[in-house]
């Protein structure tokens, strides 16, 4: 057995992905090329979740992460895919380990293998990736995207957002061919 905490069960195929790193770092990218390597698998983006939260009066938040309905919908969206799918990808940002470890516990209780990654890169990859994508460092529509940027490299750091991924100088594929072998090492 794995003594790895971001791997519940090493024995058998994880059933909750976890794909967290910084913006802009390819964490949709990856799961998108990772949901064909795994037969039946599905992507769950909480990211939908706060859409929805943040559009209800009271709801408003900087950060919908903040919001307890937000945490909760999210541990309940991923565990209810999980009833009809053998893998759920959830791509998402994380870097409050409160918040991140009520979200991880939520899914470890459902009984079924967790695996948490944590893709990485150099901040001023990052930041580039972020430029590319059209969110220009400077622009004052994007300040808040780039200073989280900052808070996930930071972050990220700890052993708590432990495995980490390197992608810097890696293809969004051969991340998600690593991504497969991890999560479903019968593959």
């Amino acid at each position: 057995m794995n003594n790895d905490p971001n791997i519940q069960d090493s024995s058998a195929k994880a059933a909750f992905i976890m794909i967290n790193g910084s913006f802009g770092i390819g964490k949709t990218t990856c799961a998108r090329l990772l949901r064909p390597k795994l037969p039946g698998a599905v992507i769950f983006d909480p990211e939908w979740i706060g859409f929805v939260l943040r559009r209800l009066p009271g709801y408003h938040r900087s950060d919908y992460q903040h919001l307890p309905s937000w945490r909760r919908l999210t541990i309940l969206g991923a565990r209810l895919f999980s009833i009809m799918a053998p893998h759920v990808i959830i791509p998402m940002t994380f870097t409050h380990k409160t918040y991140f470890r009520e979200v991880k516990e939520g899914l470890k209780a459902s009984g079924k293998p967790l695996l948490h990654v944590c893709l990485t890169a150099p901040l001023p990859v990052v930041q580039q990736r972020l430029t590319q994508r059209g969110e220009v460092m400077g622009d004052p529509r994007f300040e808040w995207v780039h200073r989280r940027a900052i808070d996930c490299f930071h972050a990220h750091q700890d052993p708590e957002f432990a495995l980490h991924i390197p992608t810097e100088g890696r293809a969004p594929d051969e991340i998600a061919a690593q991504l497969a072998r991890i999560a479903s090492p019968q593959l």
